[in-house]
């Protein structure tokens, strides 16, 4: 049993796992942030548009 949890200490496979988890939740925040000021940026052209049309 001991060697069991010796083994299961030394083992780094699941380490890459987190990793690409936490690349990915970084980049996801990113997009969220850019995509909020790109949103907010087309509202306001398409507002600035829109009064202009009328």
């Amino acid at each position: 049993m001991k060697n069991l949890f010796a083994r299961f200490a030394k083992d780094e496979s699941g380490a890459t796992a987190i990793e690409y988890g936490l690349i990915a939740a970084l980049i996801s925040v990113a997009i969220v942030g850019i995509l909020a000021t790109v949103g907010t940026n087309l509202t306001t052209t398409f507002t600035t548009v829109s009064d202009g049309l009328q």
